[in-house]
């Protein structure tokens, strides 16, 4: 009897509790409060600056940005400004750093410490046991955000978001969520770069059709999309009313019950078994590498 090999991506991905215990229990940066930071990015890791630029200012750390590589505006004044690459090789990360050097100091937050950002950096962090054979990326965004998150002084939930991933681990995904043809993810706060996160997720793995808002924002148009045989994933509280909205359009509607980043595993999931009923390769993203590196 022949059985379905597990994908890489789904191995990496079901690590992601351990990972964020570790993080939580090795932190080694945390910008003073007060400290007006820049956070960047590429993709995947820039809806992880967005979640903890958002999670800093509203914890009253001090005034923090996020935004895509590709857009930093080198000229503003910062005191701090962090990177995050996986690779440790990502082509407008490495300008970004080159731009503001011997102006703004900076930190890295990178999987692999013999990559050129290591020196493009005044300071690396360096989550190495996070590190992903996989394109996309899973555990090693989560566990940079994980790190983060501790070091605003939320080590003790970011060892509950652990347990809750392990319940989003074990649970079944419900079938009318696989089954689908189309997705929206809803955030607000933080949990809108995660939302933004598992939108790109289901594109990457799956190549469907996915959108994100924040969720105050959906019913100025996007709802329209919404229908039967539709999903409407939202992250943290539903703003009041929306829930009935959603009802009324006849999309299914699913929302977490534990943290946020422990239902973006749940997300992951979703898309590699979306993935695999559509006869796809989840560890074989169409048109995609594992960093993007671009000529001179």
């Amino acid at each position: 009897m022949s059985s379905t090999p597990v994908s890489r991506t789904a191995v990496e991905l079901a690590t992601q509790p351990d990972c964020w215990r570790r993080a939580a229990a090795h932190i080694s940066f945390s910008p003073d409060p007060g400290e007006r930071i820049a956070v960047t990015g590429c993709g995947t890791s820039w809806f992880m600056a967005q979640a903890y630029a958002a999670l800093r200012e509203s914890s009253g750390r001090g005034e923090t940005d996020a935004f895509p590589s590709s857009e930093f505006p080198a000229g503003r004044r910062y005191d701090r400004v962090v990177a995050i690459t996986r690779s440790g090789t990502t082509t407008e990360v490495l300008r970004v750093l080159d731009a503001v050097r011997g102006r703004i100091p900076t930190v890295a937050i990178t999987a692999d410490a013999a990559t050129p950002v290591r020196d493009a950096a005044d300071e690396a962090v360096v989550l190495d046991w996070a590190d992903e054979q996989s394109v996309v990326q899973t555990r090693f965004a989560t566990t940079a955000l994980a790190y983060l998150r501790a070091g605003l002084g939320l080590g003790d939930d970011v060892t509950a978001a652990a347990a809750d991933a392990e319940a989003a681990l074990r649970a079944p995904l419900p079938a009318a969520a696989v089954e689908a043809g189309q997705w929206t993810f809803l955030g607000a706060g933080w949990t809108y770069g995660l939302a933004q996160e598992a939108a790109l997720k289901m594109r990457e793995a799956a190549g469907a059709w996915t959108e994100a808002y924040p969720a105050m924002e959906y019913r100025h148009g996007p709802i329209a999309v919404a229908g039967p045989g539709r999903v409407v994933w939202a992250f943290g509280p539903m703003p009041e009313g929306l829930a009935e909205d959603v009802a009324g359009t006849g999309a299914l509607l699913i929302t977490g019950a534990g943290d946020p980043m422990a239902d973006l595993v749940r997300v992951h999931r979703l898309a590699v078994a979306v993935a695999e009923r559509r006869g796809l390769s989840p560890d074989a993203p169409r048109g995609l590498t594992r960093s993007v590196i671009l000529g001179a």
